[in-house]
């Protein structure tokens, strides 16, 4: 099945429950029905196999071995489409039903959407999401994964777009989650971590990577971890790993900052790749937690309780790996230069010498907000000639401007990346800058005070100089002249 055809198909979805259903809740719908339609299209294709390998037998075809996921009698896509009334009734129930009879790998999977609800949802409406979704087969055959896959995230995008304010709770763009894969560089076989993991898409651009550097992604089964607190945004990343094909992955619903999912006794669980973009200044993040956090993520302080920047960067840094691990975390600029207790979070960690790197990004390229963000780039170990040095790149122009959001071309992502890699100064772009000197700066990471823009010189002659300085003065008196007749309607003359 072509890409386009698909993802034009799965976008035309949201069209039926334009209306009674708000543009921002599309998602905790339209996502679960596409995985119904897989999950139920794939069983009976495994079906006919078995039925095929059996020569007929259908007990055989039946048995749980010959499925990867198992639906009880009465909860297939069929049975539900079958239903004339109540069917927002029959779906939750058969969602429900293939949860409990596949508790290890899609336990709440299908989200908490109120099908039931018939003011919202009809009977007929429904019918007619039913049917559409009927009309394209969502087999392994008709719909691989990896079509099926970029099928999701188009849609993920287009929900994104349709809801801006609400999107950067759930959606990075995925040219911001390149750039920052491209500079951790995850191998074959490595561990990667997303703590606020979203929708998946940094865990799923790491397979991308590693298939695309010629690695066997198989090797990554095991070894994608990821938490996020809501529950809809939760089952939807799970629902896109299995939409490409991954076959193993760990991803839990919790609060990070609170109750972290992976941990060994006291301590967290480490990872070779650590990589997020969290709430920017999260309030009420857990402070009460951290005065006394079992697992000492407060070792550079605690921060303020209106914003949980370096609280996130704090637990990150205690997930890397020792050696290997390395991170890459998303944040507001305020993080690079705000002091009191956060200053001396960042000096504690600076005087670690593990930071390897700040860039500045463009403005407008997050949903939710138009301010510029920042990537900070973590080593565990940093290569010797990178040690007591950290790395500016001011890629703040580096964007094409849109009209209602900006984007980071692959062009502009090479640029960045490269300038990483050479780790070299550029006039007006990039500067390496000693511990010594931060240090002189009282530890501010602001970049204009490392990279200093180049200041073009316009030559004129005296004679052009002489005629803009006329237009000036023009202009002065007739600004000078509305300025009186203004004063004097206000009796102010």
């Amino acid at each position: 099945m072509e890409l386009s055809i698909l993802s034009n198909h799965l976008w035309e979805s949201a069209n039926i429950l334009r209306g009674p259903v708000d543009a921002a809740d599309f998602k905790t719908y339209i996502f679960p029905m596409l995985f119904f339609k897989r999950v139920s299209d794939v069983y009976d294709e495994e079906t006919a196999e078995a039925l095929e390998e059996s020569g007929g037998d259908r007990q055989f075809a039946d048995f749980p071995e010959n499925h990867r996921f198992q639906i009880p009698e009465g909860c297939h896509w069929d049975d539900v489409r079958a239903k004339t009334s109540n069917i927002g009734q029959a779906l939750q129930r058969a969602m429900r039903e293939i949860e409990k009879a596949n508790p290890k790998t899609l336990y709440g999977i299908f989200g908490d959407a109120q099908w039931t609800n018939k003011e919202r949802l009809s009977d007929s409406l429904l019918k007619d999401l039913i049917e559409h979704f009927s009309k394209l087969p969502l087999g392994n055959k008709q719909a691989q994964a990896d079509i099926l896959g970029q099928s999701y995230e188009y849609l993920i995008k287009k929900f994104a777009d349709a809801t801006n304010k609400k999107a950067g709770e759930f959606y990075t763009p995925r040219s911001v989650v390149r750039l920052m894969i491209e500079i951790l560089d995850p191998k074959e076989g490595e561990t990667i971590y997303d703590p606020a993991c979203g929708t998946g898409g940094m865990l799923l651009e790491s397979i991308h990577h590693v298939r695309e550097s010629g690695g066997n992604i198989k090797t990554l089964w095991g070894k994608l971890f990821g938490q996020e607190k809501n529950l809809t945004t939760e089952a939807i990343a799970r629902m896109n790993l299995f939409m490409h094909g991954v076959e193993d992955f760990n991803i839990v619903r919790g609060d990070t900052l609170r109750h972290p999912a992976f941990y060994s006794g006291d301590s967290l669980a480490t990872f070779d790749c650590v990589i997020a973009n969290p709430p920017f200044s999260l309030e009420k993040w857990g402070e009460e937690v951290w005065v006394n956090d079992p697992y000492g993520r407060n070792f550079a302080g605690i921060p303020p309780s209106g914003s949980g920047d370096y609280a996130w960067v704090q637990h990150m840094i205690r997930s890397m790996a020792p050696k290997t691990g390395r991170m890459a975390v998303v944040l507001p600029h305020g993080a690079l230069f705000r002091m009191a207790a956060e200053g001396k979070i960042r000096k504690k960690i600076l005087g670690m010498d593990i930071l390897d790197a700040v860039i500045g990004l463009g403005p407008n390229l997050f949903y939710g907000t138009g301010l510029a963000a920042c990537i900070l780039v973590f080593r565990e170990k940093k290569p010797k000639d990178h040690r007591k040095k950290i790395l500016f790149i001011d890629a703040s122009k580096v964007f094409k401007r849109g009209r209602n959001q900006n984007e980071l071309l692959p062009e502009h992502v090479e640029n960045i990346h490269k300038w990483y890699v050479d780790y070299k100064d550029i006039d007006g772009v990039v500067k390496i800058a000693s511990l010594d000197e931060i240090a002189e700066n009282e530890w501010n990471l602001n970049i204009p005070r490392y990279v200093e823009p180049v200041i073009e010189e316009e030559t004129i002659t005296v004679a052009e100089a002489i005629e803009n300085l006329k237009k000036s003065l023009d202009a002065a008196y007739k600004a000078e002249d509305k300025l009186l007749v203004l004063l004097e309607k206000a009796n102010l003359k």
